[in-house]
């Protein structure tokens, strides 16, 4: 039996011919699938710097509003702190003078009971009034002043500044003498 050669030839050419086209097809697909690849890949890295900034700027807000919070958090403290400062001091300076309204009624009721004893115990009892008033005036000198930078406290304010004059440091001081001088009339009478 003949083979038939011009069958096979045309076989083999045509299986070229189809080899041909499957490469030709291949070669214009990979050109084209590249050439919408590429910025299409563009158009998603430029999609993700926008998110990624978008993201940054919102983190960089959110943090500045954080330290706005803490710093506005912390001045109230300060405040607060400041307040409750303000408070005892008043409430010491309120006791140390109802303290010292007492002592100085007492002195004058004892100096009406000693009007006709010895001169010492008059000068003592009249000298323990004094330091008395002296303290009553001075608590209420340091009660105003507290009052006075509570009422302008701002945020150099320190508590130590409600501490600070000498009118409420010296108002104890005074009332105690004035009631150790009270003391001491009544022992001379």
């Amino acid at each position: 039996m003949a083979l038939p050669w011009l069958r096979l030839i045309d076989g083999v050419l045509g299986a070229r011919d189809i080899i041909r086209v499957v490469r030709q097809r291949g070669a214009v697909e990979g050109p084209e699938r590249g050439s919408l690849e590429a910025p299409l890949a563009g158009v998603v890295v430029g999609a993700l710097r926008e998110a990624f900034h978008r993201d940054s700027e919102r983190l960089e807000l959110e943090r500045q509003r954080l330290d706005e919070e803490r710093t506005r958090a912390e001045r109230a403290l300060q405040f607060e702190l400041l307040r409750q400062a303000g408070g005892r001091e008043v409430a010491r300076l309120t006791l140390l003078t109802l303290v010292a309204l007492v002592s100085l009624l007492g002195t004058l009721f004892l100096v009406t009971r000693v009007s006709d004893q010895a001169t010492s115990a008059r000068v003592a009892l009249g000298i323990g009034g004094l330091l008395t008033l002296a303290a009553l005036a001075a608590a209420l000198s340091a009660h105003a002043r507290v009052s006075r930078v509570l009422g302008t406290a701002n945020a150099s304010t320190r508590a130590d500044d409600l501490l600070a004059a000498p009118d409420g440091r010296m108002a104890p001081w005074l009332l105690v003498s004035g009631l150790a001088a009270s003391a001491l009339g009544i022992l001379a009478s």
